[in-house]
């Protein structure tokens, strides 16, 4: 029987090559991936296990690849990732919300270009280092947590389609961190297996998005300069240093004080005010999704309970779906804080991933 092909994508880190490993032990034949999409070092960015899109990065993977016996390719895809993560997280940004450059990734990027090089490759399957699962349900292919609920990554994944879940593999699903770290070791890989990890978005050492879009829009000083604070009445209360600057349900950091905590509840790029309130104005119970995609079901029946996530870091609240239109109605069953437009809403049963969307705005 031929061996099938995998196009393996290698980060140059511990999971991507312990999946390598696990899928090359169960006879499948690898061919390696690494895209280059951003330039860390051009912002003095030279740590190592800092990011995927590092240099020392690619190089790690290559050598990994050829460690482990299969050719391995560094595809430069830079102007692409630019058009699409980078202008898609900066134009959020300038239009108020708070993106999620992850998600974008994953769907255009790692998914939309990997099956495109597989299938130049002419590889089967495509695999990836996630700690997800897929399940199988009335024709239908879903993700599932990964066994690791501390490291369950489908949250950033929801954006997968059916034939994207139909050509790929996740190795390390059904493992542990801790296990990986094992096989890491097992395998004379000692050094790997205590490599850290990082959590920055990866285009964006230590996470200063600020700074990285003062670099990145030309002038945006002069368009996006101070502006007003007010309260939910529209009383001004102070100035601010730009409206990109703040992010929903922010309080640290605002440089203004007004005798009790007051939180990011909205932003107007419009007139370039950002409104403050307290915790009870920032909290709300429902919202509309949009760009929904789903999984489990092809269609969402109304009121169909689920646990929605708002945010990675977060266990997720019991919720209520409504179709309407292109959108779904999220009615959570209790108040939620700091409801973010731009950001992803992640639906689930138990361990399975309903489906997705984004966040389109708040409804109190």
């Amino acid at each position: 029987m031929e061996k099938k092909r995998v196009l393996m994508a290698m980060s140059g880190g511990i999971d991507s090559t312990v999946a390598a490993m696990l899928l090359l032990e169960q006879g499948y034949e690898l061919v390696g991936v690494t895209y280059r999409t951003f330039d860390n070092i051009s912002r003095g960015c030279m740590e190592k296990e800092k990011g995927c899109c590092s240099v020392d990065s690619l190089f790690e993977a290559k050598r990994m690849a050829q460690e482990l016996g299969f050719e391995h390719h560094i595809l430069d895809i830079r102007q692409e990732f630019k058009d699409t993560v980078i202008t898609n997280f900066i134009g959020e940004y300038l239009q108020g919300r708070t993106p999620n450059p992850c998600v974008i990734c994953n769907s255009t990027i790692k998914w939309g270009k990997l099956i495109e090089t597989a299938n130049e490759m002419r590889c089967d399957y495509i695999a990836t280092g996630h700690y997800a699962r897929i399940g199988h349900q009335d024709g239908r292919r879903y993700l599932r947590k990964g066994a690791d609920l501390s490291k369950d990554q489908t949250y950033f994944l929801w954006t997968l389609t059916q034939e994207n879940l139909s050509r790929t593999l996740f190795p390390l699903g059904e493992l542990t961190k801790p296990e990986v770290r094992q096989i890491a070791f097992d395998h004379g890989y000692e050094k790997l297996s205590k490599k850290g990890e990082s959590q920055e978005i990866c285009f964006i050492p230590g996470n200063d998005y600020r700074t990285f879009l003062a670099e990145q829009v030309e002038n945006y000083t002069e368009k996006y300069g101070p502006g007003n604070f007010v309260d939910t009445s529209g009383k001004r209360l102070g100035e601010h240093k730009g409206y990109p600057n703040y992010t929903i349900g922010q309080r640290k950091g605002l440089g203004i004080a007004l005798g009790q905590p007051m939180f990011v509840i909205a932003i107007h790029p419009e007139d370039n005010t950002v409104v403050l309130g307290t915790k009870e104005e920032l909290q709300g119970k429902s919202f509309f999704a949009k760009e929904i995609n789903l999984m489990k079901y092809a269609k969402i029946p109304d009121g169909l309970e689920v646990t929605a996530k708002i945010r990675y870091r977060n266990e997720g609240k019991k919720a209520s779906l409504y179709p309407e239109d292109n959108r779904l109605r999220v009615v959570f069953h209790e108040t939620m804080d700091s409801i973010t437009p731009g950001q992803s809403a992640v639906f689930y049963e138990g361990e399975d991933v309903v489906g997705g969307g984004v966040i389109e705005g708040k409804r109190l």
